[in-house]
């Protein structure tokens, strides 16, 4: 930790929850985070979606909370030279991180972030807030918009619709899924207002429907990780729906349904 940043709290809190991702994960997050379909997809969804908020703005710090590998931040600081914190709970998934050279990393808990109020002018967290509690992620808004200067902006994504879970969803302990209403409410109630919402992934719905509702319950296989590398083809064809869900919200056009919800939020 940097002592003589006035970022950190007096007294930085400790990680206080446990249990809440399985790390055998972040192995095959490493793998596969720099070319898998979902990944690059969702990191051309979420720029597409980011990007204007970020104009005539000038972000100082970011915060990328619950980072994971770390894989994200790192091409925010050295693509986009952006100033970011990572930060996660996993010293598992930091280890990955410090391997391919993340810098400034801590561990901390979301849910007792260890900085000062105010600190950041952008604070992200990405398929995270799933992880906890129906209930309990009230705390980790609370604790986002904290260390929020006032005026600045949120950015998350979470795992939608219940209907969706998947052996995947067990294997990661997921908690819950949100809906489009539930998520804004929860942010609003935080002092965050909500500057857009929209679901995301939403071409693959009928194919994940099948899959998780059909496939999955007739064949009973144990609970495995969805994160695995795919042929050359495959990935390709996986990706294209993505990239095109990425040029429609760039537009500024929301999507209806999806497997995941984006949101970008200003601290009032």
């Amino acid at each position: 930790m940097l002592s003589s940043d006035n970022r950190w709290r007096s007294e930085p809190a400790l990680p206080t929850t446990a249990g809440r991702f399985n790390d055998a994960e972040f192995a095959n997050i490493a793998r596969c985070e720099e070319t898998f379909w979902w990944y690059r997809g969702m990191r051309a969804i979420l720029w597409s979606v980011l990007r204007p908020y970020l104009k005539q703005r000038r972000i100082g710090c970011a915060l990328d909370a619950g980072c994971g590998t770390g894989y994200f931040s790192r091409l925010l600081q050295r693509e986009r030279d952006m100033p970011v914190m990572p930060m996660d709970f996993s010293r598992e998934g930091l280890r990955y991180g410090a391997a391919m050279g993340l810098q400034r990393a801590t561990q901390g808990s979301i849910l007792d972030l260890p900085f000062a109020s105010g600190a950041f002018d952008l604070a992200m967290t990405f398929d995270v807030l799933q992880q906890f509690e129906s209930g309990e992620e009230r705390r980790a808004f609370a604790e986002l918009s904290r260390v929020l200067v006032r005026g600045g902006l949120l950015a998350l994504r979470v795992s939608a619709l219940k209907a969706l879970r998947s052996r995947h969803s067990d294997f990661v302990c997921e908690r819950q899924r949100y809906t489009r209403p539930r998520l804004r409410a929860l942010v609003e109630e935080s002092g965050i207002r909500v500057l857009r919402c929209t679901y995301a992934n939403t071409l693959l719905t009928p194919v994940a429907l099948a899959k998780f509702r059909l496939w999955e319950p007739l064949t009973r296989k144990p609970v495995a990780t969805g994160v695995e590398l795919a042929p050359p083809w495959l990935d390709r064809l996986l990706y294209l729906p993505l990239s095109w869900e990425a040029a429609w919200l760039r537009s500024g056009r929301d999507l209806p349904v999806g497997q995941s919800l984006v949101l970008i939020g200003e601290k009032i």
